[in-house]
């Protein structure tokens, strides 16, 4: 009985646009919204889609702004959406969806209307139009709990997929609000119904619909947004209606995202979206969603909540997420997740350090910094304070070392056919130090990458002699550099130039960074040795091999007493290589045999005690600062909505 969609409607005559865009009011109850909402649609998969159904509905919406503060028709349109909700949530047979059908196409025009009031008017303005000729409840907050309800009590099945995405998308969009205004989202009325108002006390079970949304990773259906199985339902009076944004596709055409999460599992990729944005923002006050994210339990594990917990608390199958994390690490909104859980959530954080696969979880991390070039900076940071993290515990620490990998296929400096994951982890940090100091000489990133092996350094164990050198090769780039530094600077002070106060300054404070880094380096080192000397006979080896590189470090001042730890070291295996070398001369396996002999009699009184490395990793003290930019520009990049950022200098800025 449906109608053939013609992909040529002239949408300027169409009647039933024109009424509503129009200034007559029309009733919820008029027969009008059942014609004007009996219509299919293909949503759009891709930007240009999108962007194609940004442009044909402009100037409709431009009348409707004018409009509708006479016509109130928007907010009757929510009105017929809410009824429509509402028989949806009450219905016992979810299979009959014409509830979904009729809902879904509400829903549908209110996002491309508050997508596109959002980009032009300011909150208030928005607000003005969406409360036009309300009783006195709050129109918008009943939509937003009607959103919330579609998304915790609906069903999710093929033909409620789209629905489901859809309230996901009006969510983000009204969150969006804070993309165009200048002031605080503490201070949004917005972002207070959403926090503060009545359906907040549903946040626990929202963010577990979201958080089961992104576990499950359900592929969109065949053709998902349309109505094709039950096309008999459609009455055919307005079925051009929005025909013409069914748009012709390829079979292989790909969403411009840079990944497929868009076109093959949109809801999870949303879903985690949402969970991003109401989590991060307005977290100076109480923010029931981020209190349900950072206490949800196991539900794996059969200990009872406390009553005093139960109203913000919620239990998810922490091993399903594991997987689903694991699979997604690659990616850098699954990364910011997984830095909140571990940071914040201390269930999380054991349950994860309790598992013995976690190598399943720390590869796609070393892969990611290991393409450092070609990553986002902001990824880069989140993949290495999750390491930081991890490496404030012990446990972890031995763990890794005892995990063995066979052929890393993307570490191309050199082929490694057997290294273990600690010694991986180890290289991998290392080339992100050097590759930090060489191009984004950011003082924050080569700080936590120490960090990180500093913790890690007293459980070294039985070091790759490739790791062992690379890690010697390390402190040897650095020392030259800042040893030629060094020199620039007393050159400098010499030259009586009156304008070399800046170029002066600017030595001065690489010789301060490369001093720091050089001692996190040697206290690596000292460590190392201190605790597992006779477990790293590699790192021993190596440096016998470069002991040239400390010389110029016995008499600096900053360095002094660290390196005379490792000068004591050195000349213990020296004199017995020596007594070797008088018997006949020694190969590299006579060598070896020495350092491995040496080591079991090795005096550690000799040594003077350094305190034990440990680095905590402390969260800035306004992280909106760093999250809020930096979690919008993952919706951006995650969307197919062209998100209007005039008024955007931050999200500009990261993006």
């Amino acid at each position: 009985m449906g109608t053939a969609l013609s992909h040529n409607v002239d949408l300027s005559t169409n009647e039933y646009i024109l009424k509503f865009i129009g200034k007559e009011s029309i009733s919820p109850n008029d027969p009008f919204w059942n014609r004007f909402l009996a219509f299919n649609i293909s949503l759009p998969k891709t930007s240009e889609d999108q962007l194609a159904l940004d442009t044909k509905i402009e100037p409709f919406c431009q009348q409707l702004l004018t409009n509708n503060l006479s016509s109130g028709n928007i907010g009757f349109l929510m009105q017929v959406f809410l009824t429509r909700a509402s028989e949806l949530l009450a219905a016992t047979n979810t299979d009959d969806n014409l509830f979904t059908w009729q809902t879904f196409n509400a829903l549908f025009i209110i996002r491309c209307l508050l997508k596109y009031f959002m980009d032009v008017i300011t909150e208030e303005q928005l607000m003005e139009h969406i409360e036009c000729c309300s009783n006195n409840t709050s129109r918008l907050e009943t939509f937003i709990g009607a959103l919330m309800g579609i998304i915790v009590d609906v069903p999710l099945k093929d033909f409620t997929y789209s629905i489901h995405l859809e309230c996901i998308i009006c969510l983000l969009i009204l969150l969006s609000v804070h993309l165009h205004s200048q002031v605080k989202a503490d201070h949004s009325n917005i972002y207070r119904l959403i926090m503060r108002g009545r359906h907040a006390i549903h946040a626990p079970i929202l963010i577990k619909s979201l958080l089961q949304n992104f576990i499950d990773q359900k592929k969109a259906p065949p053709l998902y947004g349309t109505n094709s199985s039950h096309q008999s339902i459609v009455f055919g009076f307005a079925s051009g209606l929005w025909s013409i944004f069914s748009f012709n596709r390829k079979p292989n055409n790909v969403a411009d995202s840079g990944s497929n999460g868009l076109v093959d599992t949109p809801l999870a990729t949303h879903s985690l979206s949402l969970i991003l944005v109401l989590t991060n923002h307005c977290t100076s006050q109480l923010n029931p969603y981020r209190q349900s994210l950072f206490t949800c339990a196991n539900s794996e594990d059969n200990s009872p909540i406390a009553p005093t917990k139960a109203s913000s608390l919620f239990k998810i199958n922490y091993g399903e997420l594991y997987i689903t994390l694991c699979k997604q690490a690659h990616l850098d909104s699954a990364t910011l997740l997984l830095y909140l859980l571990l940071h914040r959530n201390s269930s999380f954080r054991k349950y994860l350090l309790d598992r013995m696969d976690t190598e399943e979880l720390i590869i796609p991390i070393l892969k990611t910094l290991y393409q450092a070039p070609n990553c986002d900076s902001h990824h880069i940071y989140m993949s290495l304070i999750i390491l930081l993290i991890l490496s404030e515990d012990e446990g972890f620490n031995k763990g890794i070392h005892g995990t063995k990998l066979k052929a890393v296929s993307w570490y191309l400096e050199r082929s490694l056919p057997e290294i273990s994951l600690g010694g991986l982890l180890v290289l991998v940090v290392i080339r992100t130090v050097q590759y930090n100091m060489l191009k984004m000489r950011d003082k924050y990133l080569h700080t936590n990458c120490l960090a990180a092996l500093a913790n890690m350094s007293s459980q070294f164990w039985n070091l790759h002699p490739y790791v062992s050198q690379r890690l010697v090769s390390l402190f040897e780039t650095l020392a030259k550099r800042y040893n030629k530094y060094l020199q620039k600077l007393e050159s400098s002070k010499k030259d009586v130039v009156v304008n070399i106060a800046q170029n002066s300054s600017d030595s001065e404070q690489d010789v301060v960074v490369l001093e720091e880094v050089l001692r996190m380096v040697l206290e690596i080192f000292n460590s190392c040795l201190v605790n597992q000397l006779i477990n790293n006979p590699n790192l021993v080896y190596t440096l016998l091999y470069k002991k040239q590189i400390f010389e110029s470090f016995r008499s600096n001042p900053a360095f002094q007493d660290i390196v005379q730890n490792i000068e004591v070291i050195i000349e213990y295996f020296s004199d017995q290589l020596a007594i070797k070398s008088q018997e006949h001369e020694v190969d590299f396996h006579e060598v070896f045999l020495v350092i491995q002999e040496g080591a079991k009699h090795w005096p550690k009184e000799k040594l003077t005690k350094f305190p034990d490395l440990k680095f905590k990793y402390v969260e800035e003290e306004q992280p909106e600062e760093f999250f809020i930019p930096y979690v919008w520009s993952l919706v951006s990049h995650h969307s197919l909505l062209q998100w209007g950022t005039e008024g955007s200098t931050f999200l500009n800025a990261v993006c």
